[in-house]
């Protein structure tokens, strides 16, 4: 037998993959199609655990939630089911409706004073900011934020008594007349509360905002005053427009404690006088645990969470920042 010519045996030898074709094909592989999905499938197994802590501390809670918000329960015996009327009942009833009206209300205290006196406080503190004043500023607005609020409740309650320190200032400035007992009066009950609310984030709002001036450069402060704008001016046409951010999320921190209120509110006056201060938070919370009505109290909380949604989400969309 005969072997190939010569001329065949190059070809045969030139169409056979050789080594180094197959330790190339072999080194490409990982970076193919299923070597590109490594790196996500490997993210989503970091991302897992906390998805799925977050399906059953939050995800199932409020599913839960929406579905006692349609039964009449009273959180032992049997249940029945209520339909939408709960819901019907929290938006007719004058009591559970004015507690949403009272949380609406505290919004002015929660929020528009804490950011308007934190815009003013940290332009201020910028100002200084070479100096210890400013640092001491800091600490004692930042102070209430490390005070626990069950404490900060007790301490605002004895002030704002009947024989406080506030009252007695009063007195001594010759204001007498004006003295009251600001927790327990209706006219003053909400507004005394909103004081302590705003006070407790007030040093939060001044703190974020003054982080976000700091972020600015200082040339654009330098060529404002170069072109003879003052300070208000500086304020208005750098510091507002650059604090976006900033200001956006103070806004939806303290909208977001005004709705969700409680424990300032039950520590300083539980709700009175009467219903004088008396919040969605609060509310369910009686309508739960004293009063035995878990669908109604499941109701008034679906509404209160669509109701911070629903104010929310807007702020977000309005503030957010369009240049990207």
């Amino acid at each position: 037998m005969t072997g190939p010519t010569p001329d065949k045996a190059v070809d045969l030898a030139e169409s056979r993959p050789g080594p180094t074709a197959t330790t190339t094909t072999t080194a490409r592989s990982p970076l193919g199609r299923g070597g590109l999905r490594t790196p996500g499938r490997i993210g989503w197994l970091f991302v897992l655990p906390a998805l799925g802590f977050y399906a059953v501390f939050v995800l199932r809670p409020i599913a839960l939630t929406f579905q006692y918000s349609m039964y009449t329960w009273d959180g032992i015996g049997p249940s029945t089911w209520a339909g939408f009327g709960n819901y019907l009942k929290v938006f007719t009833d004058p009591d559970l409706f004015d507690s949403i009206l009272n949380a609406v209300k505290l919004i002015v205290f929660f929020s528009a004073i804490p950011v308007v006196m934190g815009l003013a406080i940290a332009s201020t503190i910028r100002r200084i900011a070479a100096s210890r004043l400013a640092l001491v500023a800091r600490t004692v607005i930042f102070l209430p934020q490390v005070i626990p609020l069950v404490a900060a409740g007790i301490a605002w309650s004895w002030l704002l008594s009947s024989t406080g320190l506030v009252n007695q200032l009063l007195t001594y400035l010759g204001l007498g007349g004006v003295t009251r007992a600001w927790l327990g009066d209706f006219a003053t009950a909400l507004p005394a509360v909103g004081v302590i609310g705003a006070w407790v984030l007030l040093g939060l709002c001044t703190l974020l905002l003054l982080a976000g001036m700091s972020k600015i450069d200082p040339a654009l402060y330098e060529a404002a005053r170069l072109d003879g704008a003052g300070p208000l001016r500086e304020f208005v046409s750098i510091t507002l427009p650059s604090l976006r951010q900033e200001i956006a999320v103070c806004v939806t921190v303290t909208v977001i404690a005004a709705l969700a209120s409680f424990d300032i509110v039950y520590i300083s006056t539980q709700g009175g006088p009467g219903n004088a201060t008396m919040v969605p938070g609060l509310e369910i919370y009686y309508l739960a645990f004293s009063e035995r009505q878990v669908g109604v109290a499941s109701a008034l909380a679906v509404v209160l969470m669509a109701l911070v949604i629903a104010v929310a989400l807007p702020i977000q969309w309005l503030t957010r920042d369009r240049s990207s």
